[in-house]
């Protein structure tokens, strides 16, 4: 099997073995402050939802590694996309046994809770699904899926709206970081709907145009969602959520956040297409 810190041929990676030691960071932040009892009076509810968050958050970067790599022009970035993935399966399972630990391990009250509640049916469905990825992310059940591997690692779309789905139900009144993550999901999921020949487009003012078209419609479509939950699931009035969004007056909404860090992104692709056309060109010898 081959070592997640080398390429295919065996060769060490620095940014490989750099982004791996990277994904231990957080359990080993929420482990120290554990011990140190920093984490309140629920130290394991308080784990639990940490692990829960960086399960969402490393399945979403590992859904915005292709797109980056493309944009960028930089195909050693999808090296680390396995390691994230396989990462966000591990904090998810990690999230569920903290959960058992936190119901004393009593197997049978896990079992009803999860039939019984919605928003545990559904975690644990996507559950099941990021360890089924995970374990079919080597080179080995690439070669035996074949064209099916697809088709299964495709699941990774539904599954990161079904883990948001749980997040904000989990989240219950305060759903400013759901709707934000959900903000970003949606420019992943619309740069996968824009045609392959438009993204290969070379041009500098398509490419701002094109992620400045992605940037305004993921800003507007969080806001959309903002006002449809604070509608459909809380006694809150939507209108005065959307209307807050009108204004910076009191801070930024979520959706000005999904503009902020996408409309950043057009100004990092842009810089990039200008510093590869600014390139100096080689002297061909006469």
């Amino acid at each position: 099997m081959q070592a997640p810190w080398r390429d295919r041929r065996g060769k060490f990676l620095p940014f490989k073995a750099a982004v791996l030691a990277s994904l231990f960071v957080p359990g080993v932040l929420y482990a120290l402050w554990f011990t140190a009892g920093d984490l309140g009076g629920r130290p394991v509810m308080e784990t639990i939802h940490g692990t829960g968050l960086w399960a969402i958050r490393l399945l979403m970067i590992s859904l915005a590694i292709t797109p980056m790599a493309r944009a960028l022009e930089w195909p050693g970035l999808l090296l680390v996309r396995r390691n994230v993935g396989v990462a966000a399966a591990c904090y998810a399972v990690a999230h569920l046994c903290l959960y058992i630990v936190d119901q004393n391990f009593k197997l049978l009250t896990v079992i009803s809770e999860i039939a019984l509640r919605f928003y545990l049916t559904i975690g644990f469905a996507a559950l099941l699904v990021l360890l089924a990825l995970a374990i079919t992310s080597t080179d080995a059940w690439v070669k035996k899926l074949g064209r099916n591997w697809k088709r299964l690692h495709k699941l990774a779309y539904p599954v990161g709206a079904v883990a948001l789905l749980h997040f904000y139900i989990q989240s219950k009144l305060n759903v400013s970081e759901p709707v934000f993550v959900s903000g970003l999901f949606v420019w992943l999921m619309a740069w996968r709907t824009v045609p392959e020949a438009w993204r290969r487009k070379q041009g500098i003012a398509f490419t701002a145009a094109l992620y400045s078209g992605l940037a305004i419609l993921s800003g507007l479509t969080t806001a959309a969602m903002e006002f449809g939950w604070y509608g459909a699931a809380t006694k809150v009035n939507p209108w005065r959520v959307l209307y807050a969004n009108e204004s910076i007056d009191r801070g930024l909404r979520p959706a000005h956040w999904v503009f902020v860090v996408t409309a950043s992104l057009v100004v990092v692709f842009v810089a990039r297409k200008l510093s590869r056309t600014r390139q100096p060109m080689r002297r061909v010898a006469a």
